[in-house]
C-alpha cells in the first residue's frame, strides 16, 4: 500500500461511524481547517472523524521556485492556469489511500465526505470523481477543476453530490473559474449545488453553516 500522507486527526466523542478528508490549500497544512470543526456544529450523533492531511513540501514555479507545502506545482497562473498533471494525479491517488484506509477502519465509503479548499478542491475533484466505491459528498471550497477535460469519471460516483462555494471578490481563483466548474461538472453528467459569498479567498460564517448543513443532509 502507498505511503500514506501524514494527517491531523479529530476523532469524536464515540467511535467514528463517518469521516470528513478535508484538504487544504498551497502553503497551508493539516491544521488551517482544524478550527472549522466545532464551528460545524454537528450533532454527537452523526460521529465524524476529521482527517485533515499535509502535502508534501515541493517547489512551486508561480512562487519563484520557492518550496511550500502544495498539492501540485503551479507552472503559471491565469484563467487556465497550467499545473504539473502528473503530481496532482498523485495526490488524488493519496487521497484515494486515505479512503482506502478509512474503509479498511471500518467507515463504509458512502459515509465518507471530501472537502478541499483551492488546490485541495482541485486534488478532490479528480480523487473523488475517479474513485471506484459511491462516497456520501464532496465539498469544493473557492477551488477549479483543473483535470475536467482529462478525468474519467467512475460509474460510482456518476452521481455523487458535490457543494461548490466561492467568494464574489476571490482576487487568486476568479468567481468565473467556480461557474466554470459548475458547467464541466454538469457536462459530465452531475448536478452540483453552487453557493457564493461576499468574500475573498477565504472562508465566511454562513458558509460554516451551509457546510454544515449539506454534511448532515448527506451524512
Amino acid at each position: 500500500m502507498a505511503e500514506l500522507l501524514p494527517c491531523v486527526e479529530l476523532e469524536p466523542a464515540t467511535p467514528a461511524t463517518a469521516a470528513v478528508i478535508w484538504l487544504h490549500g498551497l502553503g497551508a497544512n493539516g491544521h488551517d481547517f482544524e478550527p472549522i470543526v466545532p464551528e460545524l456544529r454537528l450533532p454527537a450523533t452523526l460521529a465524524v472523524r476529521f482527517i485533515f492531511p499535509h502535502a508534501p513540501e515541493l517547489p512551486v514555479t508561480v512562487n519563484n521556485g520557492a518550496r511550500m507545502p502544495a498539492w501540485y506545482d503551479i507552472l503559471e497562473f491565469g484563467t487556465e492556469r497550467k499545473f504539473n498533471a502528473a503530481q496532482l494525479l498523485a495526490s488524488a491517488a493519496k487521497v484515494h489511500a486515505l479512503i482506502d484506509r478509512e474503509i479498511a477502519r471500518g467507515i463504509p465509503s458512502d459515509r465518507i465526505v471530501l472537502a478541499g479548499f483551492s488546490q485541495g478542491g482541485a486534488v478532490n475533484f479528480q480523487a473523488g470523481l475517479t474513485y471506484d466505491k459511491p462516497l456520501a459528498a464532496m465539498i469544493a471550497l473557492s477551488t477549479y477543476f483543473p483535470t475536467a477535460e482529462a478525468v474519467q469519471v467512475h460509474p460510482a460516483n456518476a452521481q455523487l453530490p458535490i457543494l461548490i462555494c466561492h467568494g464574489t471578490a476571490d482576487p487568486l481563483l476568479p468567481m468565473s473559474m467556480a461557474k466554470n466548474s459548475k458547467q464541466q461538472l454538469e457536462r459530465l453528467g452531475l448536478a452540483p449545488q453552487f453557493k457564493s459569498y461576499f468574500m475573498q479567498h477565504s472562508v465566511c460564517p454562513q458558509e460554516i453553516i451551509d457546510l454544515a448543513e449539506f454534511m448532515q443532509a448527506h451524512l
